[in-house]
């Protein structure tokens, strides 16, 4: 008389197990964003390094100078920040960072990215995504740390 109710499941068990995978769905794309988020931080890290670099070989090709004093990330002639190499690491690390626009909107973007330098001296910050307030900031002398707040513009050294 009650052999067909062994054969499938009820509405109410069909339920609690589609409310169980939406549960455990959501706990791993939580988990999939934060990942995502220190992968671009680790992404501008290494595109600041890529920089810094880069910043080195220019200052050993030109005499031992960083070029031009500017307090700005433009690609100015005379200055390290027109070297192609670090126009583009920079790019990729506003990029990055959520900056969109060309290249040059990205790095005129002062809320993304924060660029000084001196004849003898750099330092620049882009913003992390991770915590959302922090900045990675480079200079000359070394110094590779997150900070957090925007460096003040100008300032040679990371605070």
């Amino acid at each position: 008389m009650y052999k067909n109710r062994l054969l499938g499941f009820t509405l109410i068990e069909l339920l609690v197990v589609i409310a169980i995978i939406g549960i455990l769905s959501a706990v791993v794309l939580a988990s999939l964003n934060t990942a995502r988020s220190k992968g671009q931080d680790a992404a501008i890290q290494s595109d600041a390094s890529a920089v810094a670099t880069q910043a080195e070989i220019f200052y050993g090709n030109t005499s031992n100078t960083y070029g031009t004093a500017q307090a700005t990330c433009a690609a100015t002639t005379g200055t390290m920040w027109a070297d192609s190499v670090i126009t583009k690491a920079l790019v990729a690390a506003v990029t990055a960072s959520g900056g969109s626009g060309t290249d040059a909107q990205k790095l005129a973007n002062t809320a993304k990215i924060i660029c000084d330098s001196s004849t003898t001296q750099y330092s620049f910050a882009i913003k992390l995504v991770a915590p959302a307030s922090a900045y990675w900031c480079v200079d000359s002398a070394g110094t590779s740390k997150q900070v957090t707040a925007a460096m003040p513009s100008p300032q040679l050294v990371c605070p």
